[in-house]
């Protein structure tokens, strides 16, 4: 089958452009993808991608399992969903599509098949937060996993870059410490836009070799008739009698250019002044949509099917903020826009005539009435930025893609990301407060962070058992709002060190976020409303999952029937070893990956574990076990925030296993990692009156001279042995020799191995555990 064929049956009977082609066959993938909008870029990426992961095709070894699709905003994600399933559909291809964007549906299976091809979808927040090892929206024992899988074998794909802000110079920095630190798969980086700057990618660790390969439009491209007619499409421009901020004069002027039958698109920068617009508009004849991003998924997917729908006698008028000037695949006869960057307006203008089939097109720009009004008003801009553009639009008549100039275009950019600043990330534990490192600065513009929120309804205190939420009840909430409106109302946040939903002082980004629905907040027509008191209708709750949410909790291990130590041990490794061949990881890697399965759990063989889990089912076995048989409660554990995996580690290294194998046996949950110390609320040892001795060393549940029995790891036998905890001390000890943290970081600083290898042996392994586990519990139904 030629590219042209292939790329026919997956867009469903569409010839592909020249440049299409040129993408797929390549010799190696471009950088810089900039193509004008509504020539499929985004088909473009997934045919060629696809196309290259062919087995017969000389790039298969080179392109990478995974897409990493990121993009700023949700509802840009869902169309790219939609457009990435039914192109797989039309291939008649199983490959696994994700979407990631919060919510409990995002523990799915993907990230335990890390041999198989996937499309991951996100948000900016969603993607670049898991590739520095702090998701939000995610299970913090989740993070090493997604940072191993998001930072080797995948080609990231930034589309609409113009809106990704400070997200453009962490993803760059991102890709260049992967080719400086080294990943154990390749892994690429390539960003897409109709207006795409060079210098936005030019960060500190940035070379050359990162920014090689530029696709564009060639003659050839601009030869054919379809090209030609959307790129010569024209828009005529006007200035709009309603200046900046006017709502009521706008209104008017929106009503009487809107022409029956057609769609008119009126893009704001604001939410408030999207919503105050919508309500002035909502009595006119034509059908009116408001579209902006602070809605929950099912009201967001109502309205955005309503402004794509074809429009009836009396035409639609759909009122949108910056969500909608960038990926939706929408066309407007008539097109108002704010005063926005230049960068901004160009996407914004690729909305109107998108195929260049309507002779009266317009475009019409709505600017202050002077500077000191810009200055005002121009949040979320800066007011130079939109004098900028003004200057530009002046001089214009018509904004059709040929007749709009090529001007240098800045792009916001925050802190950058620095090679100190990653290494950092990689310890995942909370400081002593319970806080973790905040990412949000590299991640959105410093003035842009959201975090995301739900509402149930209960009284008092939220049950501790409340199910995480799901992607429908999930809404985007700026982080000042609960600085100001909403400071008076409670917010609650789930505390994976005490195992329940505790009230919030103090909002950081990324967080998710329980209200009581008695208190208001959100309106189902214009989405999140923080003067709203009118209690809201709580979406329906998911059934709850048994999630690994509570540093206490052990969910994996809770079964319907006994399954011994020695058969899970060997079973983990059989999975280990043959995910290291499918995956072709070096044998040295591979040896100590194996191992470390064997080992795991081997701190399971620990009195405390066996006790716990034996007590939770009728006629346990003698021997062994590694998972309970679950008749009465949940597992329950005679130390507060005893964890095996220490055990199994601290016992490796007392029998001789490297470093490597002990990192992997202590992390494979993603509890124990970097730093050994207890946790709050642990209580010390008894000494030998029995009364508790803070001096004697313990840590995460584990005593200084406990004894693990003798032990079957599926046939290696373990003999009986007394663990120390000499590993916490700093510094080199006498017997033990170095400190724990000090091998660890040895691993991480290691120039063959490094961060990013080191997090994808860590993903690995927990991929081999959660597999095992998953066969095994299927052979027992």
């Amino acid at each position: 089958m030629s590219f042209a064929d292939f790329f026919e049956r997956l867009s469903g009977g569409q010839r592909p452009f020249p440049y299409q082609e040129r993408l797929a066959e390549a010799p190696s993938w471009p950088v810089r993808i900039e193509v004008p909008t509504g020539l499929g870029k985004t088909l473009a990426v997934i045919a060629a991608w696809r196309w290259r992961r062919r087995r017969d095709s000389p790039h298969h070894a080179t392109t990478p399992r995974r897409l990493v699709y990121c993009l700023p905003m949700r509802v840009l994600v869902e169309q790219t969903r939609d457009v990435v399933e039914r192109a797989m559909r039309n291939l008649g291809e199983e490959v696994r599509v994700v979407v990631l964007m919060g919510g409990v549906e995002d523990a799915g299976d993907w990230d335990i098949h890390p041999e198989a091809e996937a499309i991951v979808i996100g948000t900016q927040d969603m993607l670049i937060s898991r590739a520095l090892q702090r998701g939000y929206g995610a299970s913090r024992y989740r993070w090493p996993l997604h940072f191993g899988l998001l930072n080797n074998d995948c080609l990231w794909v930034i589309d609409e870059v113009q809106l990704v802000g400070t997200g453009v110079a962490t993803t760059a920095q991102l890709q260049a410490f992967r080719r400086i630190l080294g990943t154990a798969r390749p892994t690429f980086t390539s960003w897409m836009s109709a207006t795409l700057d060079d210098a936005w990618l030019r960060t500190v660790d940035v070379s050359d070799a990162d920014l090689a390969g530029h696709l564009s439009l060639d003659d050839e491209d601009r030869a054919d008739a379809t090209v030609s007619r959307r790129v010569g499409a024209r828009k005529e421009l006007r200035r709009a009698a309603a200046p900046l901020g006017d709502g009521k004069t706008l209104a008017a002027e929106v009503s009487k250019a809107h022409r029956a039958g057609t769609r008119t698109l009126v893009i704001v920068n604001t939410v408030d002044r999207a919503v105050e617009l919508h309500k002035r508009l909502v009595l006119s004849k034509a059908t009116t949509v408001l579209v902006h991003s602070r809605f929950r998924a099912p009201e967001r997917a109502r309205a955005l099917e309503a402004a794509l729908a074809t429009p009836g006698p009396e035409g639609t008028i759909v009122v949108s903020t910056q969500v909608i000037e960038a990926g939706v695949d929408v066309s407007a006869a008539t097109l108002f826009t704010e005063l926005a960057p230049w960068a901004s307006l160009v996407q914004r203008f690729g909305r109107c005539n998108r195929r260049g089939e309507d002779e009266g097109a317009r475009v019409f720009w709505v600017g202050p009435a002077d500077a000191k009004a810009r200055d005002k008003l121009a949040a979320p801009y800066t007011g130079d930025e939109l004098g900028a553009a003004e200057a530009v639009l002046r001089e214009l008549d018509e904004v059709g893609p040929a007749a709009l100039p090529r001007r240098p275009m800045a792009l916001a950019r925050g802190p950058v990301l620095r090679r100190r600043d990653l290494l950092d990330l990689f310890d995942t534990t909370p400081d002593l407060m319970g806080d973790d490192v905040d990412v949000s600065r590299f991640i959105r513009d410093t003035d842009d962070h959201d975090v995301r929120v739900f509402w149930r309804d209960f009284e008092g205190a939220p049950d501790p058992a409340a199910p995480s939420p799901s992607r429908d009840e999930l809404c985007p909430a700026p982080v000042g709002l609960f600085g100001k409106s909403w400071k008076a109302r409670e917010a609650y946040a789930w505390s994976s060190l005490r195992g329940g939903w505790e009230r919030v002082e103090r909002v950081r980004p990324g967080m998710t976020l329980m209200l009581r629905a008695a208190e208001g907040g959100y309106d189902p027509a214009c989405g999140l409303d923080a003067t709203s008191r009118t209690a809201v209708a709580p979406c329906h709750v998911v059934a709850a999952i048994r999630e690994d949410r509570a540093y206490d909790g052990e969910p994996e291990s809770e079964w319907r029937d006994w399954y011994l130590l020695s058969a899970h041990s060997r079973d983990v490794a059989e999975v280990a070893s043959r995910l290291a061949t499918s995956v072709d990881l070096p044998p040295p890697l591979a040896d100590a990956l194996v191992t470390a399965g064997r080992w795991h759990d081997a701190g399971k063989a620990h009195a405390v574990w066996q006790e716990g889990a034996k007590a939770l089912g009728s006629d346990p076995p003698l021997t062994l076990v590694a998972k309970t048989k679950r008749e009465r409660g949940a597992l329950r554990l005679s130390r507060r925030g005893f964890r095996h995996e220490l055990a199994s580690a601290l016992l490796a290294l007392q029998r001789g296993q490297s470093d490597l194998v002990a990192f992997l046996v202590a992390c494979h949950h993603g509890k124990v990692r970097l730093s050994l110390r207890s946790v709050p609320g642990e209580l010390p040892p008894l000494d030998a009156r029995g009364e508790p001795d803070p001096s004697i060393p313990h840590a995460r549940g584990v005593w200084e001279g406990d004894e693990l029995p003798e032990i079957d790891l599926g046939g290696i036998v373990v003999p009986a042995t007394r663990l120390t905890l000499r590993y916490m001390s700093l510094g080199d000890d006498e017997e033990t020799g170095a400190s724990w943290s000090a091998r660890v970081l040895q691993l991480r600083d290691d120039p063959e191995l490094g961060p990013f290898r080191l997090g994808y042996l860590e993903a690995l392994i927990k991929c081999a555990d959660e597999r095992a586990s998953i066969a095994a519990q299927e052979a027992l139904r």
